[in-house]
């Protein structure tokens, strides 16, 4: 039997403590009120640290709600974590759909938008200025228009014109910056198409090609950028901010999976590695939700048996989080092991399967 998902599995101590750190890896785990301003917040709100004596632990924002405290402004604990304010949707929804216009401040203030309000979210989520946002976004539908067969001159003109650009060679350059080849060279780069997807335990990466989903991976781990430059290197690929066809779905699915809708994920998956990862890695989707596997276990059903440390690093090494369950895989005594999203990120999602750990309890 599962633990309720509106009860705390976690001890005080450890709670306080990522409250310290702005822990977030225990997005989803608990939440804190504060009993002298009345609010209650995420584990990784930037507000000050309050005092231990101060707070309050619950499970979910309902029993923080219930219990007289309103939500926090700056973390926004009632929004899924990382989730884009309303004031700019209307904006990202617009920049998607038409990539090929260049919005300037005088066109945010005409939608009712700060200019700085902008710059800042931009530069705090994406790690770059609107402008360079819109411009890869606009490059990354230029290498999709590019035909991988018919890079010709012609080829290039029309997409240029198409995505607005006055010159040619105003094209050229902006698409050399971005990518630091030529348009008339891209060959058989792939794009790999990127967003941010919030959630419950904490915001995703998420990249897609033209075959299915390729990457899916907590913003805030460790690995992120040895796994980029790897699926780079194994795709031959170039990365780009945008919306993809097969975003939408990916979404619904992981909302469906997290209220506990979904046992499994109906996606096309690019899993890219060597013939022995790959084997890992399709043996772990076979993995039914709610159960769990050791890996020597594992090591068994790919017919390796002494191949465990093997197939923990290839566990290790999965660029597909969720959809590709490697959290469902435990030591032999049951006890919760490594994970890249962190263990808390584990800990929540098996006790999401019902799944219950020893240490769980």
């Amino acid at each position: 039997m599962n633990q309720p998902l509106n009860e705390l599995t976690l001890s005080e101590d450890e709670m306080y403590q990522a409250i310290c750190d702005r822990d977030t890896r225990y997005e989803g785990q608990f939440l804190i009120g504060v009993k002298t301003t009345g609010i209650f917040c995420r584990p990784g709100c930037r507000a000050k640290t309050p005092k231990r004596e101060n707070i309050a632990f619950f499970a979910d924002a309902a029993l923080a709600a219930n219990s007289g405290f309103r939500p926090c402004k700056i973390c926004r604990p009632l929004a899924p974590a990382d989730s884009p304010p309303e004031w700019l949707k209307p904006l990202l929804e617009r920049l998607h759909q038409q990539p090929d216009i260049r919005f300037k401040d005088f066109d945010l203030k005409q939608m009712g938008i700060s200019p700085e309000r902008v710059r800042r979210w931009f530069q705090k989520h994406h790690k770059m200025s609107f402008q360079a946002y819109q411009r890869a976004t606009k490059m990354g539908q230029a290498l999709g228009q590019l035909s991988y067969d018919n890079t010709a001159t012609q080829s290039v003109i029309d997409t240029a014109f198409s995505l607005g650009y006055e010159s040619l060679s105003g094209f050229q350059q902006a698409f050399k910056k971005q990518f630091d080849l030529p348009p008339t060279k891209t060959g058989d780069k792939t794009l790999i198409t990127l967003t941010r997807i919030p959630s419950v335990i904490g915001p995703l990466l998420a990249g897609a090609t033209e075959q299915g989903i390729c990457l899916l991976e907590f913003v805030d781990r460790w690995m992120l950028a040895t796994q980029l430059k790897r699926l780079t290197k194994r795709m031959n690929g170039v990365f780009a901010p945008g919306d993809h066809p097969l975003f939408g779905l990916l979404k619904q699915q992981l909302d469906e999976y997290f209220s506990g809708q979904r046992k499994q994920f109906d996606l096309p998956l690019v899993m890219n590695g060597t013939p022995f990862q790959q084997r890992v890695w399709q043996q772990l989707v076979t993995i039914p939700s709610g159960t769990t596997r050791s890996y020597s276990e594992q090591a068994q059903a790919i017919g390796q048996p002494t191949a465990t440390r093997a197939v923990a690093k290839a566990n290790g090494d999965n660029m597909l989080a969720i959809l590709v369950p490697c959290h469902r895989v435990i030591g032999a005594n049951g006890a919760l092991t490594g994970y890249g999203g962190g263990l808390p990120r584990k800990r929540f999602l098996l006790n999401l399967e019902g799944v219950l750990l020893a240490e769980m309890a």
